[in-house]
């Protein structure tokens, strides 16, 4: 299975990834069904796509690979954190984090309007309009054009 993580690259970019020696928690995922993604079926040695979002060039920044799979995200405990959440205890905690390591960095961002000049990525989960999940399924298919376009 193959994923497309969100991010803000003020936050945890392609970069940070690859300046982890050991990978990054995946942390901050606070939308129920992004969640369910990392909980129920997000597994070890799953490849991810990373989409800078929210800065001057969104796309496809790179590719990680899962090499922890679900555990307690640990931000919900600490109090300071954006995604602290008071109701989250060590016998209860809602939110799961996951973590990456590098794999790649691609040469150019892959935009969005890229993307979408490729017929065979129309159905791809990212473009479709309005949604907003930060974790979401990428098909073989999809996966195998996407890496396509970066080595173009």
């Amino acid at each position: 299975m193959a994923w497309l993580f969100k991010t803000e690259p003020n936050e945890c970019s392609i970069d940070d990834i690859a300046a982890a020696r050991d990978g990054v928690i995946w942390e901050g995922v606070r939308n129920y069904q992004a969640r369910n993604y990392l909980r129920d079926q997000v597994k070890t040695g799953d490849l991810v796509l990373i989409h800078h979002s929210s800065c001057k060039h969104i796309g496809l920044a790179g590719l990680a690979k899962v090499v922890v799979p679900a555990f307690a995200d640990p931000s919900q405990f600490q109090p300071r954190s954006p995604y602290y959440d008071a109701k989250a205890s060590a016998d209860r905690w809602p939110w799961v984090a996951v973590q990456v390591q590098f794999v790649e960095k691609f040469r150019k961002i892959i935009t969005m309007d890229e993307l979408r000049t490729q017929p065979a990525l129309a159905q791809m989960q990212l473009l479709k309009k309005g949604n907003r999940l930060s974790v979401m399924p990428v098909t073989k298919e999809e996966m195998e054009l996407v890496l396509f376009l970066t080595s173009a």
